[in-house]
């Protein structure tokens, strides 16, 4: 199945193919990696995240594949950087999103702590007026 992005599909599809290119663990951290800096090696990359040059490779091409990087050959040497100063925003953007669902997490937790069984309970205001 081909995967690549089709831009003349309806554009919440081509929003899905895009979460598609970023739905990996290892794409969002090169994401990170390639925000902190205009461009990294691929030396750097397999230094940074650990991982086999294939692994890497097969992760750099499915963020090629959906436009998210782009690379460039310098004599032996591959650089990647961002496709568009806009992921790194994208990347920004959900950090934000995921510490506001965690507050909120954290938040109904500790209510859901304060309160006691004998309080929530339907019968235990019956079984106190007895």
């Amino acid at each position: 199945m081909d995967d690549s992005p089709d831009f003349r599909a309806p554009l919440y599809e081509v929003k899905a193919n895009l979460f598609k290119g970023l739905a990996h663990p290892v794409r969002i951290r090169v994401l990170e990696l390639l925000s902190e800096a205009p461009e990294v090696s691929v030396t750097d990359l397999l230094a940074a995240t650990g991982l086999e040059s294939s692994h890497l490779s097969q992760h750099l091409t499915v963020l090629r594949r959906y436009n998210l990087v782009k690379a460039e050959r310098r004599a032996l040497q591959m650089f990647y950087s961002l496709a568009y100063p806009r992921v790194a925003e994208l990347l920004t953007v959900a950090r934000l999103l995921l510490n506001d669902v965690l507050q909120t997490t954290q938040e109904q937790l500790e209510y859901s702590a304060g309160s006691s069984p004998a309080t929530t309970s339907p019968g235990a205001a019956g079984a106190r007026t007895r």
